[in-house]
């Protein structure tokens, strides 16, 4: 059985955001294969379905970011999966630009704590990952605010789109295998979408008024909902 875990921050102050995104790409898939992704189970909300003709679990860990290895350790424990083959994780990425998608077969965490603790509790780093690009930071931000603010009205465009195209790109994978996928997907970006970085600055500007009200929380939370790159 296939894994399919989307990385975000449970509750409403955190929905849209780009620190959220595959919660995002995981709602995509869900809707386009009808999975109904509801059941709470493993520090997840899970639901199960066929994709690319394949058994799959799809889940949205309730741990926030930076403890995402609890909910994957025991999904991986309780449904016996290969986590080398059968685990595919979605993530946001600041490396990449809005619209952009990276599909990778192993490597390091890339300063992203969900996926940190992942490998943390795997023992390895030998496993699926779709990366979403969310766009870099603006110079002087604080990369915590950054990515848990909202996308500009153009980045959203973008995103929205790569949302959907990942959710193809994940069938792909688990139908054709990662190399065919990231043959057809890395890298591309459709015409005319996403933003340059002037607008990507003044996007983030618009923005920081919206950002989560993280200050006040618990320096246990705080630490979870900053959990990233």
């Amino acid at each position: 059985m296939y894994i399919i875990v989307g990385l975000g921050n449970p509750g409403r102050e955190y929905e849209n955001t780009r620190h959220n995104i595959g919660f995002c790409v995981l709602e995509k898939l869900a809707a386009k294969e009808n999975i109904s992704v509801l059941e709470k189970r493993h520090k997840a909300i899970i639901g199960k379905g066929i994709v690319g003709g394949q058994k799959c679990l799809l889940a949205r860990p309730q741990t926030y970011m930076n403890l995402s290895g609890e909910s994957v350790r025991q999904l991986i424990d309780f449904y016996k999966a290969d986590e080398t083959e059968e685990l595919i994780v979605i993530s946001d990425d600041v490396s990449l630009e809005p619209g952009q998608i990276r599909i990778r077969k192993k490597g390091s965490a890339g300063g992203h704590n969900g996926l940190k603790n992942i490998i943390t509790h795997l023992g390895h780093d030998s496993f699926i990952r779709v990366k979403m690009g969310v766009g870099e930071k603006p110079a002087g931000w604080d990369l915590a605010d950054y990515v848990l603010g909202h996308f500009s009205s153009k980045d959203r465009e973008a995103v929205e789109e790569a949302a959907d195209r990942a959710a193809d790109a994940i069938r792909m994978i688990i139908a054709q295998g990662p190399d065919a996928a990231m043959n057809h997907y890395n890298g591309t970006k459709k015409s005319g979408m996403g933003s340059g970085k002037g607008e990507k600055i003044a996007g983030a500007a618009e923005n920081f008024s919206g950002k989560e009200e993280d200050r006040s929380r618990t320096q246990g939370e705080q630490e979870a909902s900053a959990g990233s790159h």
